[in-house]
């Protein structure tokens, strides 16, 4: 049976015309070069000998701020993924720039080329923390460049945003803004990721001189939670919660938020706050916990985690599978 994939291209730093405060590329994508033009086509020729779904499989290119490299350069990375675009083999490529790298020429170039999604690096929609984190660019830029993309005639590209938490300056207003702010822009796809300050970066300078504490691994979800189910209430695919995991960032990070299932930890988050709610209406003592069987796991929390804090409260639940249930619900009753 043909399977989803995405094949991923990381080019670090290429075309990044400044450092975000945040910013060790080479660290979060595991790249030391950018590779060449003629091993992305070496690479996809090989990949694409597996039986791949072509409705579901994408190119992508990712780590740098791809438009604004060499023109030559994009054209020679492009050309060498389209034609498996052209022959039917994926539907598109994918890939990530800057707000300010975003103009109608360039879009006409994309969609030569075969490109059908392009996330823009916005991190927040708040200019005072853009500035003080070095980005270069304002929550202005990333409006229009994403109007300019919706709009963009006979070629429907799908707009994906890139949004961090707990950057250097954010607080609860900036995260309530920047929250805002995209859900009036309404992407199709959306991945946000928990700050994590990692060495060499400018965010580790502040953090060593104490002029920046970044929130917690237990901050970050408690808050982070109810943001990612409003984001999809909204109609938002989040389709990626935390950095993806890796040895360096755990040997490289100083501080910040960061775990391998970061979305998981976040969803089992929604259950407990759940639980909480509708354990203010029992006494203590032994309850069911009734939840759909494919978020048993979630509502237990990691290492039963959920649960634990249940007992530490005094109630003890026990889960009953219930296939009646919404996956997103929980119902307690009495035994």
């Amino acid at each position: 049976m043909p399977v989803h994939a995405n094949i991923a291209f990381f080019i670090p730093h290429l075309g990044c015309p400044n450092r975000c405060s945040f910013c060790s590329q080479r660290t979060i994508s595991g790249e030391q070069a950018a590779i060449s033009p003629d091993e992305v086509s070496r690479q996809l020729q090989e990949a694409f000998r597996r039986e791949l779904n072509p409705e579901t499989t994408e190119i992508a290119f990712f780590g740098g701020s791809f438009t604004c490299i060499p023109r030559h350069k994009m054209v020679a990375y492009l050309e060498a993924a389209a034609p498996f675009v052209r022959a039917g083999k994926c539907k598109g490529i994918r890939l990530s720039t800057r707000p300010d790298g975003i103009s109608g020429e360039i879009l006409d170039l994309l969609a030569e080329l075969g490109v059908s999604a392009i996330e823009l690096g916005a991190q927040s929609m708040d200019d005072a923390v853009l500035s003080r984190n070095l980005r270069g660019h304002t929550a202005d830029d990333v409006r229009q460049a994403s109007a300019l993309i919706r709009n963009y005639p006979g070629q429907p590209f799908s707009l994906g945003l890139q949004v961090m938490t707990g950057l250097w300056g954010e607080d609860e207003k900036s995260r309530v803004l920047t929250e805002q702010a995209v859900r009036e822009i309404h992407p199709d796809t959306l991945r946000i990721y928990p700050t994590v300050v990692l060495r060499g970066t400018m965010l580790a300078e502040k953090l060593q001189s104490g002029e920046y504490q970044p929130p917690g691994l237990d901050e970050t979800v408690e808050f982070l939670a109810p943001m990612l189910r409003r984001y999809e209430q909204a109609g938002t695919r989040v389709i990626r919660v935390g950095l993806h995991a890796s040895e360096e960032i755990e040997t490289q990070m100083l501080g910040g938020a960061y775990h391998p299932a970061m979305r998981e930890l976040c969803e089992a988050e929604l259950f407990r706050q759940e639980m909480e709610r509708q354990l203010a209406a029992f006494p203590k003592g032994s309850l069911i916990l009734r939840v759909h069987s494919k978020s048993c796991s979630k509502a237990a929390g990691q290492k039963r985690s959920n649960l634990r804090w249940a007992e530490e409260r005094g109630y003890f639940l026990r889960i009953v599978q219930d296939e009646s249930m919404n996956p997103h619900e929980i119902m307690i009753q009495s035994v």
